[in-house]
């Protein structure tokens, strides 16, 4: 079941990931490209975020956020897990599979992202600390112990559950925040499994989508 009119989706108006294509519209738009559907960005500042329009929507004050007809969703995992069940191309079919690669949705916001965000929270407001150094080192440890564990899950399989799923683009977009950092680099096959996720066309249109974007923000 397709959607019945364009969903509109909000990103930062001058986003913090310099164009990397970090900021979390990203999984969402990657989503979108990934089953064919077209959609409309509208750009959000940081003071628009905090206002009482916004917050209708999102009550936190960020973004992304996604409204399609009377709808309207926050937070990415939920965002991404409607449109996997409006369109074909990233639940399975088969029920057992369908569930596995939801499960692989949670795993992937609940078990490996938050230690991946806590590092960037130590290095971004952590740094002139006196325990900088150790507190680093004790959260990077924490994430080599989840990218452990995925690991040896992924082996050497393409993706973690037989065919590319919605599991794999969110698992995918939370690994891609350790760029730079060396730590996937430890895991070769993690690292591929990024890798072939990024090479695939949806990610590309998407990426390519998000940094024009950017560039259009940083000229206002």
């Amino acid at each position: 079941m397709a959607f019945k009119s364009k969903p509109t989706i909000t990103a930062f108006q001058r986003s913090p990931d310099g164009g990397r294509g970090l900021a979390r519209d990203m999984r969402v738009r990657w989503a979108l490209e990934e089953v064919g559907q077209s959609y409309n960005v509208r750009p959000v500042s940081f003071a628009a975020m905090k206002e009482p329009a916004h917050r209708a929507i999102h009550p936190f004050g960020q973004i992304p956020t996604c409204e399609e007809g009377g709808l309207a969703l926050f937070e990415t995992g939920a965002i991404v897990f409607h449109i996997a069940s409006r369109c074909e191309g990233l639940l399975p079919s088969e029920t057992n599979a369908r569930v596995r690669a939801i499960n692989w949705m949670f795993a992937a916001l609940s078990s490996v992202e938050p230690v991946i965000v806590e590092r960037e929270v130590v290095l971004y407001r952590e740094r002139d600390e006196s325990w900088f150094e150790q507190r680093l080192r004790l959260v990077e440890d924490r994430i080599r112990a989840k990218l452990t564990d995925l690991s040896r899950r992924l082996g050497n399989a393409d993706w973690l559950d037989g065919q590319f799923s919605a599991g794999d683009l969110m698992t995918v977009d939370v690994l891609r925040r350790l760029g730079g950092s060396g730590l996937l680099e430890e895991f070769p096959n993690l690292a591929a499994f990024v890798a072939r996720a990024e090479a695939r066309p949806a990610f590309k249109r998407a990426f390519e989508a998000q940094h024009a974007f950017f560039n259009a923000g940083a000229k206002v």
